[in-house]
């Protein structure tokens, strides 16, 4: 039985002491390259970037891979931001540039996924941060996106089993009147299960659906949870499922495609939302990163160890 917001989650307690500790948080940047698919290509033949931070200390830690949207910057203000507090949560994390100038249907999606996610590959981007000092993906890799980046994280599990959840932001199996994802991406299509997928979208996202309806239709095709007719949240017992963000919420009173901006998408991709960033609402930041760290091994808040 589907749950509304607040129905799980971490205590308000708890996530004020997260986001205090974040600041304090002695970190290290690294950066890497990768082999990732390049413009107009069907194969992994081009180079990217990763930019990543994770704990000073010595010690072996999950993973947690980001992906910007399309046209964005890959290290912009919001992937900053998720880097720093996936680090501060005990991973080592980093953000993926990738080919976000085109976007495109299933194939060509399902392509830049493989090609950073694919573990038999040395060139591959998890392959690349796996390797980092300190890092240990057997226990654990978790993925974020925005928009086309929320979909190449939404896909990463066909590619790499180690692969435990995924938060996608602006995530859905349509995209205006020219993408339908839905062959690969809706539920059942895909092999990441929908309680390891957390779907948060504005209400009035002009992408994935930019009226309520709308969208509790695109997000109930990609998660397969059903909530009734007007539901804002559809979040299962264990968090996965969908939220959608309303514009009361949000600073600037702008809940489209790219909320966690302030302004929405007329505003700088480096303008960040100050509630999204530090607040602990479920739609925001810092709720969903440690929905996300719940599932690698050794988490106090892991399902499996209940």
């Amino acid at each position: 039985m589907a749950l509304g917001n607040g129905a799980i989650g971490c205590s308000i307690p708890l996530l004020i002491a997260m986001w205090s500790g974040i600041a304090g948080a002695q970190t290290t940047a690294f950066t890497a390259t990768y082999t990732g698919q390049g413009p107009g290509a069907a194969t992994c033949n081009a180079s990217f970037s990763i930019d990543g931070v994770k704990p000073s200390a010595a010690g072996s830690y999950p993973v947690f891979l980001y992906f910007v949207g399309t046209t964005e910057t890959f290290n912009n203000a919001s992937a900053t931001a998720v880097i720093d507090g996936m680090a501060a949560l005990g991973f080592v994390a980093a953000t993926v540039e990738y080919d976000s100038g085109e976007f495109g249907g299933c194939a060509q999606i399902s392509g830049k996924s493989s090609c950073a996610f694919n573990p038999q590959s040395s060139t591959s981007a998890i392959s690349q941060v796996c390797a980092e000092a300190g890092a240990d993906c057997s226990k654990g890799v978790v993925v974020g996106g925005f928009s086309q980046g929320a979909v190449i994280a939404t896909l990463a599990k066909n590619f790499n089993s180690e692969v435990q959840a995924v938060w996608g932001m602006g995530d859905g199996v349509s995209y205006t009147q020219l993408f339908n994802l839905s062959s690969c991406l809706a539920d059942g299509n895909r092999t990441l299960p929908s309680d390891r997928l957390r779907a948060v979208n504005g209400v009035n996202d002009e992408f994935t659906g930019d009226t309520e309806s709308k969208q509790q239709t695109n997000m109930q095709s990609l998660t397969g949870f059903q909530c009734a007719a007007g539901s804002i949240s559809c979040l299962q017992r264990n968090g996965s499922g969908w939220i959608i963000v309303q514009t009361g919420q949000t600073e600037s009173g702008v809940a489209d495609h790219c909320y966690m901006r302030d302004g929405g998408c007329f505003a700088s991709q480096n303008s960040l939302d100050s509630d999204w960033k530090s607040g602990t609402a479920d739609w925001e930041l810092g709720a969903n990163l440690e929905w996300l760290a719940r599932f690698v091994t050794g988490h106090s808040r892991d399902p499996r160890n209940r």
